[in-house]
């Protein structure tokens, strides 16, 4: 992961992926498969949470936690 460099809701899944390879897993295991799904160019960690009716801070939280490790 790039130093200090956090997913944030704003993120596009494509460019929430280009921070780190980890990206794709965590939202796979989290239900969001949003990573197959050509929408994942343009649309928002935000925009998938809402659709998948999913909170996106516990997205963030997941995501941001486990790319620190």
């Amino acid at each position: 992961m790039e130093e200090n460099k956090r997913i944030t809701k704003d993120m596009t899944i494509e460019e929430a992926m280009n921070v780190s390879p980890m990206v794709a897993p965590l939202l796979m295991s989290t239900g969001m498969h949003c990573v197959t799904c050509f929408a994942a160019q343009g649309e928002t960690i935000e925009e998938a949470a809402m659709v998948h009716g999913y909170d996106v801070d516990d997205i963030l939280n997941i995501l941001n936690e486990n790319l620190d490790k």
